[in-house]
């Protein structure tokens, strides 16, 4: 059996905080704000792996609410994520997943962040696409005020 789930996050920018998406700190004036390392990147990659698997969302299993994640590593956190879709007999077949930012480029981290995603999952690079685009100008990603992902994943029996 081959299911298909989507996820998507959103986190506004903060001073003071690292810019971490898709596993990589990235050189920016700010980072995104939020209870763990605030990766909206992979945490759109965790929700869609777990709709996938009919396993609920990141809420449900890392809560905001828990301390454990306080500034949590959030390839950790899919790593877990994939040991929960593991213990279903479920297996990461491709993941696809687009970024929505202003600015910093994502271009020249694309790779690394193909390859964090990757290895936290367990499968090869050539089934982990990672797209961006920017708001130009438009909406709360265009302005500046925060960063999006949307993803979705393929998993099977």
């Amino acid at each position: 059996m081959i299911t298909t789930g989507i996820g998507y996050d959103r986190h506004a920018f903060a001073k003071g905080r690292r810019l971490v998406l898709g596993g990589i700190e990235i050189a920016h004036d700010r980072g995104l704000l939020g209870h763990s390392d605030a990766d909206v990147l992979t945490h759109a990659v965790i929700d869609a792996l777990l709709g996938a698997a009919a396993l609920g969302d990141i809420g449900q299993h890392f809560p905001d609410t828990d301390e454990r994640y306080r500034g949590a590593d959030s390839l950790g956190l899919l790593r877990a994520a994939v040991g929960l879709l593991a213990e279903q007999g479920l297996t990461v077949v491709h993941v696809d997943a687009t970024v929505m930012i202003e600015r910093p480029a994502l271009s020249p981290h694309r790779h690394q962040m193909r390859q964090a995603l990757a290895g936290a999952i367990g499968i090869e690079v050539e089934r982990v696409n990672v797209k961006a685009t920017r708001g130009e100008g438009m909406g709360f990603v265009g302005r500046e005020e925060g960063a999006a992902a949307l993803a979705i994943a393929t998993v099977s029996r």
